[in-house]
């Protein structure tokens, strides 16, 4: 769509860290963020709109709004229906591919910005779409009799759409078994956790994952998943996921291919030997629609664009993301020897996060250090960001457990110590939390 423009808005009041974290981060790991000085009132955030080049008289005598909290008369089409999405969106690209394969006209279907709405997030775009999310779709035809007048959720608006015009174009398959299992395990396990590619640790946690690591590696393990639904049979080289037919999880697949194709090579471990972004089955299947089918080569360079010239070229999106422009560069330290099983240690706890020892150098007759498995960048506790929250609060749970420990010497209760920086104390630049007790402590610092 030509007409088209690039809107950057910024500062957000909605994206307060404040109002994330009281709802979604652990109590224990925020009380330490607190502690280290990152939690401000609020934070700015981005939001990629390309909406039409109208102006606010235009909007308001084009739109057309009625007082009914769940329904609206949209004025801005004289359309059958109205796809609210901006290039950009994987989720809203599936239907843009089965409005481009169908040839659905423009009287039939109209795409437009939600822009146009206010936002995302503005009263109107709600009414529509509740959870302020990409695509919706409003139902604007004379006959609709179904009861509602629009629908979000990219799955079911394609399928409606699929309902609505069956007779045109392919059919898309959408009883195939195998494309319903790739379509239900993409929405559920890789839309839910998508954000771990390009969105800021203000947005976290993402799905059950409480850090980007964890989310990057869920990301790339149910790729592996809808890899292995595809089968062993190599042999027989056809274009599409289910045959020689396009289907509903072609359209699904693709476009969240195109974002895992360019975001995920940004977060190797390695960058001089980077790991394939999509597993092989997939990455030729994804290489073959993008260079052999015109619509989904469309769809490809529709989400590419603002990706490259607005996202990263005028926006620098991932250079202030942890793990892809931000990491951990600092050198080993004695912890990381401990860690490799290089230097021995007393250790008293341990789990998949934390190990916990008994410190060489006591200040008191039970003195434990509780530290990451990962560092992760957390050199310092003023290192700490919400990618972080989630081991902090276990870094204070294990302290806690530990002070509980009788057989370790701990008596009623310990003192509970993170030194940071040089001014602190701090000998190793490796997080670490200092658990000490067997003794009764003067109520003073210094």
């Amino acid at each position: 769509h030509p007409y088209l423009s690039l809107i950057i808005q910024q500062s957000h009041p909605y994206l307060s860290l404040i109002t994330i974290t009281k709802t979604t981060m652990k109590a224990v790991g925020l009380l330490i963020l607190a502690a280290a000085g990152i939690i401000n009132d609020t934070v700015s955030g981005f939001q990629l709109s390309i909406a039409k080049r109208i102006t606010t008289t235009e909007v308001t005598t084009q739109l057309t709004m009625t007082t009914s909290t769940t329904e609206t008369d949209i004025s801005l089409s004289n359309a059958d229906h109205v796809l609210f999405d901006l290039p950009v969106s994987n989720n809203g690209a599936r239907c843009r591919i089965i409005l481009y394969k169908k040839n659905i006209s423009k009287d039939q279907v109209e795409i437009i910005s939600p822009m146009t709405l206010g936002g995302l997030k503005s009263e109107e775009y709600l009414k529509i779409s509740p959870q302020g999310l990409m695509p919706s779709l409003s139902i604007q035809k004379k006959d609709n009799t179904y009861g509602i007048s629009s629908l979000a959720e990219s799955d079911t608006i394609a399928r409606y759409l699929l309902s609505e015009y069956p007779n045109v174009g392919p059919s898309f398959l959408p009883n195939h078994p195998k494309s319903n299992q790739i379509c239900r395990w993409h929405d559920v396990y890789l839309t839910s956790i998508q954000g771990c590619l390009y969105k800021d640790s203000s947005r976290l946690p993402l799905g059950d994952y409480a850090d980007r690591k964890s989310a990057l590696a869920a990301y790339r393990k149910n790729l592996m998943v809808i890899e292995g639904f595809l089968g062993d049979n190599d042999e027989e080289s056809t274009p599409y996921l289910c045959g020689e037919e396009v289907s509903l999880a072609d359209a699904t697949l693709f476009p969240s291919a195109v974002f895992a194709n360019y975001m995920l090579p940004k977060f190797d471990e390695d960058l001089d030997n980077p790991e394939a972004p999509l597993p092989p089955k997939l990455m030729k299947w994804f290489d073959n629609l993008r260079k052999n089918d015109e619509i989904f080569s469309k769809v490809y360079d529709e989400i590419m664009d603002p990706l490259v010239n607005a996202w990263e070229e005028k926006n620098h999106r991932w250079d202030s993301i942890w793990l892809a422009g931000l990491r951990d560069t600092a050198p080993e330290t004695l912890f990381d020897m401990i860690l490799a099983g290089k230097i021995p240690a007393a250790i008293v706890k341990e789990d998949e996060h934390i190990l916990a020892f008994k410190d060489i150098n006591p200040l008191a007759p039970a003195h434990i250090l509780v530290i990451p498995k990962d560092r992760n960048g957390l050199t310092a506790l003023r290192q700490a960001t919400a990618e972080h929250t989630d081991i902090l609060g276990r870094l204070l749970v294990a302290a806690g457990e530990i002070a509980k420990d009788t057989s370790l010497g701990f008596g009623d209760g310990a003192r509970i110590v993170i030194n940071d920086g040089d001014d602190g104390g701090q000998e190793v630049k490796h997080l670490h939390v200092h658990v000490l007790g067997g003794r009764k402590f003067e109520p003073t610092f210094g």
